[in-house]
């Protein structure tokens, strides 16, 4: 007994020593792997090492947590630093170990080895030999072995840890945005409150979110990236893309044998760290916010916060211009409420002005208005007669170049910076009472140059009717024998003929740089004559206008004086060349504010709006009714109503516009000319037009202006309707305001925007009977009737009814910018 007792205990301590030695060897045979595939794994003992032996993925266990991660550190130093970690919200628990591994079709995982249970994927497939790998940037990729293609990489996916090489920002055609998000403490690097986002909604800055707050903002990202991000020793250069595509900030290493990081820390801190050998240490360069008076807007509109002692002070941006608006909660430390102006502005009389504040920090920019291509002159003058406009300046830090920066409502969150930080100088606007010798312009400076200027002005427009009458005697008659107006009799008309080469010289010789876009007539140039701003339309060979439709827009505009009508100043015809001079629109076309431009259409309040209605409806009512022939314009839409310095809109492109003499009302076509989306059903059908075809674009138009959506190609996802038919639905429903364009947000008159879509579907109604005529729009527009009758079903309900005609048969000239059309022929 006792030798079977001790053969047993000899048997259970071999058993016990062999598995002391199976658990031993993992450890004892730990592999340092090039590439993870379908037949390489990656076990918790073992690494994925970068080529150049900088950066090593594992697994780890953050500062003695229980649970297990795989991360990616430095390999090469003392001091274990983790910079990105995969299943940050799933970590491996228990006893059972991980594993890194390809499986089908072409996923890179990290799973539980004994279950197979999935922590973590990439989400990816392929159909070649997926491999992943860790690349020298510390980027980890998975690309598919056949072609070499990369499928995943971990750059995409910032945990807490900006690398050189890695993009903060967005790219528009996936969507995919770049952030950092900090570990919610040291042992657990699960996503916590704070984000680092570079915000692309406007001009491009960075912000530090805690939640949805705000806690810290850089200034804009202009050309020259600001110096409070630079290293002192230029260790680091920054890159910049701001394209159609993406927008998007990086950095690069000045010195590829340095190690630095930039960490968002729990605490809520963006640190740029550099390592150093020789201490073994990492060594802090920047820390953001440095001070609690980097804190977001705590000094409220045109205050500043500055650091007396241990404490923070708010100041006024200028304490002789600007007053503290509470003073009390003001003494006691609580500047939230910001600053106000000591004299009010009064734009209306035209005596504001601005006043130069050198090196800031740049304003918020929630409301701003961009323009690459402005000068400064022209720049202040659109501010100036902008009354919401509060300041402007040239975002080119280096003060050379043209690119003009507006800020709309009060500035916040603006900061002098100190000796050392370059900023830029902000023009902020201020009454003219408040102008002086040092920040502004002195009154009598003021007048004389008024005075100056009128003198200058009376006496170029002296020489400027002479130089016209002269050369207009000097060129041939023959010339305008096909362009007299046939009235009550003939008589010819008195618009300024220019030569050929006077315009030329105007547009710089058609300079590509002067072009403002092309239409159905041609292109459309900018040009300087006479010291005053013309837009250039030349009519083109390939034009699918020709020698009528200049006629026309000639003979038709040339008589016709309104506010909300384009001024054709001149003419010019010499040979082949056709061109038309019309006033310059500086704010170009509605479409440009409503459809193609995001930050332009956050400029389009409903008060602009609403204003852009009335103007059209009451040019369209001249024309209609006021003028001294009734005129039918045809080819109404957002493309041709101009938009001038005070957001006037202007009624342009006569080119196939009709006159109705006598009590004439209706007429017919077998030429329908006009745009798809705009033309009402009789027209475009039968080639019936009258002013009430003119009501229907003008009803599709008020219906575009106020949801900024395209009549023609909208798209909703619970129906096929156009935007005429989705409204008619909203309507009916009582649920009209949903229609409204999302940047107004809530900032609008509920009752001025229903009654304006109730208006534009009466304007829209399938009968021309039913529509009412643009006397009764003004009228409606105003409130001056009351309640507004209930519109029938509209036309063209959806856009099949519209691709039901011969659109086989449709030209389609390229989209319009300014003073052009994009007509469609359909041919009947």
């Amino acid at each position: 007994m006792r030798s079977l007792k001790g053969k047993n205990l000899m048997e259970e301590a071999i058993i016990f020593i062999s598995l002391l030695i199976l658990l031993y060897i993992p450890q004892t045979y730990a592999a340092e792997l090039n590439i993870v595939s379908s037949s390489e794994f990656l076990l918790e003992e073992d690494t994925l090492v970068s080529p150049d032996r900088t950066f090593e993925l594992g697994f780890f266990r953050p500062n003695g947590s229980e649970n297990r991660y795989v991360g990616i550190w430095y390999k090469k130093i003392s001091v274990k630093t983790v910079v990105w970690v995969a299943n940050r919200d799933r970590p491996l628990t228990g006893a059972a170990p991980g594993v890194v591994k390809i499986v089908d079709p072409g996923n890179l995982v990290i799973m539980n080895n004994v279950t197979n249970h999935v922590m973590w994927s990439t989400n990816t497939t392929s159909s070649g030999n997926t491999i992943a790998k860790l690349l020298d940037t510390g980027n980890l990729v998975v690309t598919d072995g056949n072609n070499n293609k990369i499928l995943w990489m971990s750059f995409d996916y910032p945990t807490d840890t900006f690398l050189p090489g890695m993009r903060l920002g967005k790219n528009f055609l996936t969507g995919q945005e770049w952030y950092l998000s900090s570990w919610r403490n040291s042992k657990d690097p699960a996503p916590g409150e704070f984000t680092w986002i570079f915000d692309t909604r406007s001009l491009p800055q960075i912000l530090l979110k805690q939640g949805a707050l705000v806690k810290f903002r850089s200034p804009p990202w202009t050309n020259e990236v600001v110096n409070v991000f630079k290293l002192a020793q230029n260790i680091v250069t920054y890159n910049i893309v701001i394209n159609r595509t993406e927008v998007a900030l990086s950095f690069n290493l000045v010195n590829s044998s340095v190690l630095s990081k930039s960490t968002l820390s729990s605490s809520g801190k963006y640190e740029r760290f550099v390592w150093v050998e020789e201490g073994k240490r990492w060594d802090v360069r920047i820390a953001l916010p440095r001070d609690i008076c980097d804190t977001y807007n705590i000094c409220g509109a045109y205050g500043h916060c500055i650091m007396r002692s241990s404490f923070q002070t708010c100041l006024c941006l200028d304490e002789k211009k600007f007053v503290p608006k509470s003073p009390e909660e003001w003494e006691t430390g609580d500047g939230r409420d910001g600053c106000v102006r000591t004299t009010l502005l009064n734009c209306k009389n035209g005596s504001d002005g601005f006043r130069r504040y050198p090196n800031v920090k740049l304003p918020d920019t929630p409301t701003i208005w961009f323009n690459r291509s402005m000068a400064m002159k022209e720049c202040e003058k659109v501010c100036l007669n902008n009354c919401k406009c509060m300041a402007y300046l040239n975002t080119d830090i280096s003060g050379e170049g043209s690119r003009c920066l507006l800020w709309f409502n009060d500035l916040i969150d603006i900061q002098p910076l100190s000796e050392g930080m370059r900023g830029h100088d902000i023009f902020v606007r201020i009454a003219s009472s408040d102008l002086d010798h040092k920040g502004g312009t002195n009154i009598k400076l003021i007048l004389m140059v008024v005075f100056l200027i009128i003198i200058v002005v009376g006496l170029s427009s002296a020489w400027f009717c002479y130089t016209w009458r002269k050369r207009f005697k000097a060129e041939p008659t023959a010339k305008w024998e096909s362009l007299q107006v046939h009235e009550s009799k003939r008589e010819t008309m008195e618009l300024p003929l220019f030569s050929f080469s006077t315009i030329e010289k105007a547009t710089a010789s058609f300079s590509p740089d002067n072009k403002l876009g092309e239409g159905g007539f041609g292109p459309v140039y900018k040009g300087i004559l006479e010291g005053g701003e013309i837009a250039v339309k030349r009519l083109s060979s390939t034009s699918s206008q020709g020698l009528d439709e200049f006629k026309n827009e000639v003979i038709c505009i040339s008589k016709l004086q309104h506010r909300n009508l384009v001024k054709l100043l001149g003419c010019s015809i010499e040979g082949e060349e056709k061109l038309l001079i019309y006033e310059y629109m500086p704010n170009r076309s509605l479409d440009l504010f409503i459809f193609a431009d995001k930050i332009r259409s956050t400029l389009l309040d409903w008060t602009t709006r609403f204003h852009i209605i009335e103007g059209i409806a009451r040019g369209l009512l001249y024309l209609h009714q006021d003028s001294r022939l009734r005129i039918i314009h045809r080819d109404l839409k957002a493309s041709n109503i101009l938009l001038d310095l005070d957001m006037n809109p202007k009624i342009s492109d006569f080119g196939i516009a009709r006159s109705f003499g006598g009590n004439e009302n209706e007429a017919n076509t077998e030429r329908v000319v006009g745009t798809y989306g705009y033309m009402s059903p009789e027209y475009a059908l039968d080639g019936l037009f009258s002013t009430k075809s003119d009501v229907f674009s003008f009803g599709v138009l008020v219906l575009e202006i106020i949801s900024g959506k395209r009549n023609r190609g909208f798209i909703h996802s619970n129906h096929s309707n156009n935007l005429i038919g989705h409204a008619w639905t909203m309507h009916n429903e009582n649920r009209s305001l949903e229609l409204v364009d999302t940047n107004l947000e809530e900032a609008f008159n509920p009752s001025e925007v229903l009654r304006s879509i109730v208006v534009g579907l009466l304007c829209v109604q399938q009968s021309p009977d039913d529509r009412p005529n643009m006397s009764s729009v003004v009228r409606m527009l105003g409130n001056e009737l009351g309640e507004l009758q209930n519109p029938k079903q509209p036309a063209f309900f959806t856009e099949r009814n519209i691709i039901g005609t011969d659109s086989s048969s449709s030209t389609n000239a390229t989209s319009s910018t300014n003073y052009l059309t994009t007509t469609e022929v359909v041919a009947r």
